[in-house]
């Protein structure tokens, strides 16, 4: 059952399910302000972004996209990678760091799926399938290396400053790109890729 098939058939399920699910998106953000804030950059701080407070991070298309696509975004977080201590480093882990998050949240959910075995048809169960649907999506869309999605930003520091640059020049269009992309079916296999070295992330630590 799709999400907005779940509020025209059990509204109250339908909230239960879409708390959890919209602080997905805002901890996906918050972890990138906070990996930031730690490595030498305290502009999300200063624009008091480092908050569970939804009103400070929700973007109203991307949590519109979250229940109709399964995928979408909040606001960004503001960074300043100039501010941090170690250039390259500091751009691979401030844009993984809300793609880690996801799995991380995903592994929770699966895991409690098995640990406490609730009925299929129970809140529970709902709630704990689409926490590790939707993470596991939002990780997959996120490590697409099209700017300004953060797979670009982990690609660009593996590049050269021209590359990088190359690269960047991209963002204004990016979005564009994407819908494009994702309309014609391009991005889809890459999609599934993703998911399936995740998913395989999750299972060798649900069961090593």
């Amino acid at each position: 059952m799709g999400l907005l098939n779940l509020l025209l058939k059990d509204p109250l399920t339908f909230i239960l399910i879409a708390i959890p699910l919209l602080y997905s998106v805002i901890l996906h953000e918050l972890a990138h302000g906070w990996v930031a804030y730690r490595m030498g950059d305290p502009t999300a701080k200063m624009m008091g972004r480092l908050s569970l407070n939804p009103l400070k991070h929700l973007d109203p298309v991307g949590t519109l996209m979250l229940f109709i696509f399964g995928f979408g975004w909040a606001r960004p977080v503001p960074v300043n990678f100039a501010n941090l201590r170690e250039n390259r480093k500091g751009l691979i882990f401030v844009s993984s760091a809300g793609i880690v998050v996801n799995m991380i949240l995903a592994f929770v959910a699966i895991f409690l799926l098995q640990f406490l075995s609730p009925s299929s048809h129970s809140i529970t169960a709902k709630m704990l399938y689409y926490m590790a649907h939707i993470n596991i999506i939002l990780a997959a869309f996120n490590l697409i290396p099209i700017p300004p999605l953060d797979g670009s930003k982990i690609l660009m520091g593996f590049l050269s400053n021209r590359l990088q640059y190359s690269l960047a020049r991209l963002e204004p269009y990016g979005f564009f790109i994407i819908i494009g992309l994702l309309y014609f079916g391009v991005l889809n296999p890459l999609i599934d890729f993703f998911r399936w070295i995740i998913l395989s992330i999750i299972n060798f630590l649900l069961f090593k």
